[in-house]
C-alpha cells in the first residue's frame, strides 16, 4: 500500500507524463512550436506607419521580395521574418541607438495566480511584434514562461542550459551566451529554466558564514551577465520566482524597470501592498550592504480585469486612489482567448486565427495592445524618444 508521499511521487510523474502528452499535441512533430501568424498587408502597414501603397511600390522596384504567393486568390500574408526584412528596408525599425540602455524589466508579484508569466510573454510577443530585439529570461524554477515558449523543462531543458551553471557556488559558465536558446520568433530568445534551477537556492542558503559576502556576489554577477547580453538587444524581460529568495533579489537588483501585474480583487491588493513594503524594506538592506537598487520606472498593470464584474471595478477604483499614475491606466482584460491559447501553450499573438469568435479575438488583441503599449512607451520614454500620437498616446508623463 503505498504512502501519501509516495502518492505525491506518482501524481508529479503522471503530470510530467501528461504535460508531455499535451506538448506533442500543441506542437510540430520535431517537437518545437513553429510560428505560423501571418499579417495582412493593412495590418503589416499599420505596424510599420506607413501606407500599404509604399509596401506595393518596394515590392514593385524589387526593394522588397514579391508579395507572399497567393492562395486560392487570397495573399495568405506576411510572416515576422518578412516584417523584420520590411521593417529594415523601409526604414521603420523601432530598435532603441546604441548608445541608449536596454530596457530590463523585471514582470514580478509575490501573489500567485495574477498572470506574472502570462504577462511575460505577452510583452515579450507584443514587443516581438513591434519589431525590437527581445531576450527572456525565465528565473522561475517553475519555468511557466519556459513552457509557454514551447519548452518542456522536465524533458528538454537540462540544468546546464539555465542560470545554474553562471549562479551556483561552484560556476562552470562565466557568461551567459551558453543559456541563450533560439525561438520560433526570429527576434526574441530565452533562457530557459527547470526545477534544478532551484538548486541554488539550496546552495547559497548553505554557504555557511560567508553567505552574506557569496550573495553579493551573486547578484553583482546576475546584473553583469545580464548587461553584456542586454548590448544585443532592446528589451530584456525577467521573469523571477513568485517569492523573497536569493534569485529573486538578484533579479530585482539587475533589472532596471519594475512591473507588477496585480488582479482586482481585494487579496491581491492586499498582497501586492505587501509585495511593495517587503521591497521597500529590503532595497534599503540591500543600499546599506552597497548594492544598490535603481528603476527607470516601477509601474503596476491590473491583469485579468473583468469590466462586468462590480466588485473587479470597485477594487480597480482602489488601486487608482492608492497607486495614483503608478498604476497604467489601460488593465489587461480577462478574456477567454488568452485562456484557450494558454492551453495550446501559445499566446494570443501567436494565434493564427481565433480560437474563440472574431469579435472576441479582435477585442482581446487590440487591448492587449493598447495595455502593453503602455510599457513600450515608457521604454521609448527612456530613450529620449516618444511613441507617435497617432499611434497612442504616451502615458504617464510625471
Amino acid at each position: 500500500m503505498h504512502s501519501e508521499v509516495e502518492r505525491i511521487t506518482e501524481m508529479a510523474q503522471a503530470g510530467e507524463r501528461m504535460i508531455e502528452r499535451l506538448r506533442r499535441q500543441a506542437f510540430l512533430p520535431e517537437s518545437r512550436k513553429g510560428l505560423t501568424v501571418r499579417f495582412g498587408i493593412a495590418e503589416a502597414a499599420s505596424l510599420l506607419g506607413c501606407s500599404t501603397n509604399r509596401i506595393r511600390m518596394a515590392e514593385e522596384d524589387g526593394r522588397l521580395p514579391p508579395p507572399p504567393p497567393t492562395e486560392n486568390g487570397r495573399r495568405p500574408g506576411y510572416s515576422i521574418e518578412d516584417l523584420l526584412v520590411m521593417r529594415e528596408v523601409l526604414g521603420a525599425s523601432p530598435a532603441r541607438s546604441p548608445l541608449d540602455t536596454p530596457a530590463l524589466i523585471a514582470v514580478q508579484n509575490f501573489k500567485g495566480g495574477v498572470g506574472k508569466s502570462t504577462v511575460t510573454t505577452h510583452l515579450a510577443h507584443y514587443f516581438a511584434v513591434q519589431g525590437y530585439r527581445v531576450l527572456v529570461v525565465d528565473c522561475d524554477s517553475q519555468a511557466t514562461t519556459t513552457t509557454l515558449f514551447g519548452f518542456n523543462p522536465h524533458f528538454n531543458i537540462t540544468r546546464e542550459q539555465t542560470l545554474y551553471p553562471y549562479l551556483s557556488i561552484d560556476p562552470t559558465q562565466t557568461d551567459l551566451l551558453y543559456a541563450v536558446q533560439k525561438t520560433p520568433w526570429p527576434n526574441v530568445d530565452l533562457i530557459p529554466s527547470n526545477l534544478e534551477l532551484f538548486d541554488v537556492e539550496y546552495e547559497l542558503a548553505a554557504s555557511g558564514a560567508d553567505g552574506g559576502s557569496v550573495l553579493a556576489s551573486r547578484f553583482r554577477k546576475l546584473k553583469q551577465g545580464l548587461q553584456d547580453l542586454a548590448r544585443n538587444y532592446d528589451v530584456v524581460i525577467l521573469d523571477p520566482p513568485p517569492a523573497l529568495g536569493t534569485i529573486s533579489l538578484a533579479v530585482m537588483q539587475a533589472a532596471n524597470a519594475l512591473i507588477v501585474p496585480l488582479a482586482a480583487t481585494t487579496p491581491d491588493f492586499c498582497s501586492t501592498v505587501q509585495f511593495l513594503s517587503m521591497m521597500d524594506q529590503v532595497t534599503g538592506q540591500l543600499a546599506q550592504a552597497g548594492i544598490s537598487v535603481d528603476y527607470d520606472f516601477v509601474r503596476l498593470i491590473c491583469s485579468k480585469f473583468d469590466a462586468n464584474d462590480p466588485s473587479h471595478a470597485m477594487v480597480r477604483q482602489i488601486m487608482e486612489q492608492t497607486f495614483g499614475p503608478a498604476l497604467l491606466p489601460v488593465p489587461i482584460l480577462e478574456s477567454a482567448e488568452i485562456s484557450h491559447a494558454a492551453l495550446r501553450m501559445m499566446s494570443v499573438y501567436e494565434l493564427e486565427k481565433p480560437i474563440g469568435t472574431p469579435k472576441t479575438h479582435k477585442r482581446c488583441r487590440s487591448n492587449l495592445d493598447e495595455a502593453l503599449g503602455q510599457i513600450e512607451a515608457l521604454v521609448r520614454r527612456g530613450w529620449g524618444i516618444a511613441t507617435p500620437a497617432s499611434e497612442r498616446e504616451v502615458i504617464n508623463a510625471a
